[in-house]
C-alpha cells in the first residue's frame, strides 16, 4: 500500500510540476502581450469573454488567468463586468488542457520533456528558453499521468477503495464536494479532472460520477482567487466572489440533470476519459453561454453579497 501511495504521489507531483512548468514558460512568452491587449479588448462583457477564452488557451491556465484580472480590477484597469466576462471565457479555454490530457500522447511524454529542458537551459530566459520550459512541462505532464495510472492499477481490487468510489456514486451532491476539495488542495481543476479520467479509464467510477467529480473541480479552482484577493480591494474581492459563484451556480444547475447530462456526453465518443474531458468541455461552454447575457445582472447581485467599492 505504501508503495501505491508513493508511486502515485510521484506521479501527482510529476504532474504538478509539469503543469507549473508549462503554464509559467507559456506565460512568459506571451505576459506583455496580455496586459496590453486585455485593457484594450475588454470593452464588452463579449469581448472580455473572448479575451479571457485566447489568453486561458495560450497560457493553459484559468488560475493565472483569474489572478492577473484580480490585479486589473485591484488596478482600476477593468469593472466588474469586464472582469466577469473574462472570467467566463477563461472557463472555456481551460477545456483545451483537459482535452489534451485525454489524448494518448504518453509515447510524447519523454522527447517532449527532454527536448524541452534542453532548450530550457540552453536558452534560458529568452523566448526559445521559456518555449522549452513550456514544452518541458508538458512531457512532464504526460509522465505523471503515466505514474499515476501505474500507481492506480492495483487499487482496481482493493475493497477500501472501492467502497469509497462506490460511495461517491450512490452520493452526487458528495461527488461534488470531493471534486472541490481535490481540486482546492491541487490548485488545478485540469489535475484533478485528469484524475477523474483516470478513475474512468480503469473502470472504477461510472460517467455520472465522474461528471460530479467534473462540477466540483470547477469549483474547487476557485480557491486561488480566493487568496490572491484577500488584503486587495474590495472589488477585487468582489471578482473573486463572482468567480466562486459563477461556478456554483453552474454545478447547481446540472446536478439534477447529471444523469441526462452524462447520457448525452457518452454519445460524443467511445471512451470514458474522452467522455470526461467533454463533459467538462460542455458544462463550461453551456454555463458560459447561458451566463453572459446575464452579466450585469449577475454583477448586481455579486455587488450585493460583497457590497462597496473601496
Amino acid at each position: 500500500m505504501l508503495l501505491i501511495l508513493g508511486e502515485f504521489t510521484a506521479g501527482l507531483f510529476v504532474l504538478l510540476w509539469g503543469m507549473q512548468a508549462m503554464k509559467e514558460g507559456l506565460e512568459n512568452l506571451s505576459r506583455e502581450k496580455i496586459r496590453r491587449a486585455v485593457a484594450a479588448f475588454t470593452a464588452t462583457p463579449l469581448k472580455a469573454a473572448v479575451t479571457g477564452l485566447v489568453f486561458t488557451m495560450l497560457v493553459q491556465s484559468s488560475t493565472a488567468i483569474s489572478v492577473i484580472t484580480i490585479g486589473f480590477v485591484n488596478a482600476g484597469i477593468m469593472n466588474l463586468a469586464q472582469a466577469v466576462g473574462i472570467l467566463l471565457g477563461a472557463n472555456v479555454g481551460t477545456c483545451v488542457t483537459v482535452q489534451l490530457l485525454s489524448f494518448n500522447l504518453f509515447r510524447l511524454a519523454a522527447p517532449a520533456a527532454l527536448g524541452g529542458a534542453v532548450l530550457w537551459a540552453i536558452f534560458k530566459s529568452r523566448p526559445a528558453g521559456h518555449l522549452g520550459r513550456s514544452l518541458c512541462g508538458f512531457g512532464l505532464v504526460f509522465a505523471g499521468l503515466q505514474l499515476m495510472a501505474t500507481a492506480l492499477a492495483p487499487l482496481q481490487k482493493a475493497p477500501w477503495f472501492l467502497e469509497t468510489l462506490l460511495s461517491l456514486q450512490h452520493s452526487p451532491a458528495m461527488a461534488v464536494l470531493a471534486g472541490a476539495l481535490v481540486s482546492a488542495l491541487l490548485h488545478s481543476s485540469a489535475a484533478a479532472t485528469g484524475i477523474a479520467m483516470l478513475l474512468s479509464g480503469y473502470q472504477l467510477i461510472a460517467l455520472p460520477t465522474a461528471v460530479a467529480l467534473v462540477l466540483g473541480n470547477n469549483i474547487g479552482t476557485c480557491i486561488t482567487a480566493v487568496l490572491a484577493s484577500l488584503g486587495g480591494s474590495r472589488a477585487g474581492r468582489q471578482v473573486a466572489a463572482a468567480h466562486v459563484l459563477l461556478n456554483v451556480l453552474g454545478a447547481l444547475l446540472f446536478l439534477p440533470l447529471l444523469h441526462p447530462f452524462a447520457t448525452l456526453v457518452s454519445f460524443t465518443t467511445d471512451t470514458l476519459p474522452r467522455q470526461v474531458a467533454n463533459a467538462h468541455a460542455l458544462f463550461n461552454i453551456i454555463s458560459s453561454l447561458i451566463a453572459l447575457p446575464l452579466v450585469y445582472q449577475f454583477t448586481a447581485l455579486v455587488r450585493m453579497i460583497v457590497p462597496g467599492n473601496k
